[in-house]
C-alpha cells in the first residue's frame, strides 16, 4: 500500500462501490436498515455489508487488518467496500445523509481534522464509554496515543498513531544545508521566494503539524489557544506567507514539487519522510532538519461511527474494531513508512510486521529518529473546537486565497 491511492476510489474485488450501498443487510441496498437507536447486540442479526469512508490515508494501514477480519467472520461483515474523500468534505457529507435519514456510510477512518469536524456538528456516535468494555485493546495504548484517544473524547477510537513533526524535508544536492531556526527560516524564504511550501492545514498532517508546532518553536503565549494565544505564530506566518508562491491543496503535491525542483524546502513528518521514498515519489537522499526548540506534535487515525447506522451496523463495527486492536494487526501499520511507526498499542516491534514492512522501513526509515523521538516533549493537537478555529483563521488570514488544487 502506498501514497499514489490517496484520494482514490476503493474496492474490493467482490462489489464496486456505488453511493447507494446500503449498511444494512445484503439484500437491502440503499438503505441504513434497521433499529438505529436500540440495544447494541454482541454480533449483528444477520451479516451487514459494511462501507468504509477513509478521510486520511487510514487505509494504508488498516486495509489488510479490515479484510481479514471479514475474511474469518463472514457472519459479521459480509461484504466491505471502501471509498476515499479530502477531510473537509467529510461533514458535509455525512451531515446530507443524516438529514435525509439515508446513512450508508457505517465507517468512517479520519484524522484529527475530520475527527474535530464531526465533534463539533455532533455527528458521531459515542463509542465510549459504553463499548469500552468490547474494545480491551484500548487498555494497551502506547502512552502518546493514549494521549490522543482522551483528545477524541467519546467518539473516535484511535486505531493507528505516530509522533509526525513538524520536519522540514530538502534535497541536498539543491539545498546543502537547511535552516534550523525560525528566524533562519524566514531569512531563507526571503532569500528564495517560491522555494519554501506547505499545503493547506485542513486537508494536510505536515500542514497541520507545522500550523500546531509553531507555538512551541515561538514560544508563544499559550500554544492550545490559537484566538488568544498565537500572537507570534499568526504574524511569523503572515510574514513567511509573502514568500510562498500557493499552498497546494494537499500534501502529495509538496513532494512532488521537492522532487521536481519547484520547492527546494518542505514541511515533512516521518511518515511522509519516509514513504514517499519506499515509492520514489521522492528521492531515497532527501534529509530531514528539525527546527530549535520543536516538539512533536503527534497524531493519530481515529474509528468513528456516524449517527444512523444501523444497531447491527454498530456490533459488527465493534468487533472489527476489537480485531484491529490487537497486536497481531497492529503490526501492520508499520505499512511502509506512511504513519512511522504506526501501531497504538504497546509491544509491536517491527520484527512483527509483514516482510514488506520490514524491508522498506529498513531500507528508507532513518537511525536518527529514535533520538528525535526520545529527546523532544510529545504534545497532542488542539482540541476540535481550537482545531476548527485554527484552520478557518489559517484560511481567512493566511493561505485561503492561494491554495491550488494539485
Amino acid at each position: 500500500m502506498g501514497m499514489t491511492r490517496r484520494g482514490a476510489l476503493m474496492v474490493t474485488a467482490s462489489s464496486l462501490f456505488v453511493g447507494a450501498v446500503g449498511c444494512g443487510a445484503p439484500d437491502s441496498p440503499g438503505k441504513s436498515s434497521g433499529d438505529t437507536t436500540g440495544e447494541v447486540p454482541e454480533r449483528p442479526g444477520r451479516a451487514v455489508t459494511l462501507n468504509v469512508l477513509d478521510v486520511a490515508g487510514n487505509l494504508q494501514l488498516t486495509q489488510g487488518m479490515i479484510d481479514e477480519f471479514v475474511s474469518k467472520n463472514s457472519g459479521v461483515i459480509s461484504r466491505v467496500t471502501y471509498s476515499k474523500a479530502p477531510a473537509p468534505e467529510l461533514a458535509g457529507k455525512i451531515k446530507a445523509q443524516q438529514g435525509a435519514d439515508r446513512v450508508d456510510i457505517g465507517l468512517v477512518l479520519t484524522g484529527v481534522d475530520g475527527l474535530a469536524a464531526g465533534i463539533e456538528q455532533g455527528l458521531w456516535i459515542d463509542v465510549l464509554p459504553k463499548f469500552q468494555d468490547r474494545l480491551s485493546g484500548m487498555g494497551n495504548y502506547l502512552q502518546p496515543a493514549a494521549a490522543m484517544q482522551q483528545l477524541a473524547g467519546n467518539a473516535g477510537v484511535t486505531v493507528t498513531y505516530y509522533p509526525s513533526g513538524p520536519l522540514l524535508e530538502y534535497l541536498p544536492s539543491r539545498l546543502p544545508t537547511p535552516p534550523t531556526s525560525a528566524d533562519a527560516l524566514l531569512a531563507w524564504a526571503k532569500s528564495n521566494p517560491k522555494k519554501f511550501q506547505y499545503a493547506r492545514p485542513a486537508n494536510s498532517g505536515p500542514g497541520r503539524t507545522f500550523l500546531m508546532g509553531l507555538p512551541y518553536i515561538l514560544d508563544d503565549t499559550n500554544p492550545k489557544d490559537p484566538t488568544a494565544g498565537w500572537d507570534k505564530t499568526w504574524a511569523f506566518l503572515k510574514e513567511l506567507g509573502q514568500y510562498v508562491d500557493y499552498y497546494p491543496s494537499g500534501t502529495t503535491e509538496t513532494m512532488k514539487n521537492l522532487a521536481n525542483g519547484t520547492a527546494h524546502l518542505i514541511v515533512s513528518t516521518t511518515g511522509w519522510d519516509i514513504n514517499p521514498r519506499v515509492l520514489g515519489t521522492v528521492p531515497k537522499d532527501a534529509r530531514i532538519a528539525t527546527i530549535d526548540g520543536f516538539h512533536w506534535v503527534t497524531d493519530a487515525h481515529y474509528a468513528v461511527l456516524p449517527k444512523g447506522i444501523s444497531t447491527d451496523t454498530q456490533a459488527a463495527v465493534l468487533a472489527l474494531l476489537a480485531f484491529m486492536l490487537t497486536p497481531e494487526q497492529q503490526a501492520k501499520a508499520y505499512d511502509e513508512g506512511y504513519f512511522y511507526p504506526g501501531p497504538a498499542v504497546k509491544d509491536v516491534g517491527l520484527s512483527s510486521a509483514p516482510q514488506k514492512s520490514q524491508d522498506a522501513i529498513r531500507e528508507f526509515g532513518r537511525s536518527e529518529y529514535d533520538a528525535l523521538i526520545a529527546g523532544n516533549p510529545t504534545e497532542v493537537p488542539l482540541d476540535a473546537k481550537s482545531l476548527v478555529a485554527a484552520f478557518n483563521r489559517w484560511d481567512r488570514e493566511i493561505g485561503g486565497g492561494k491554495v491550488k488544487q494539485g
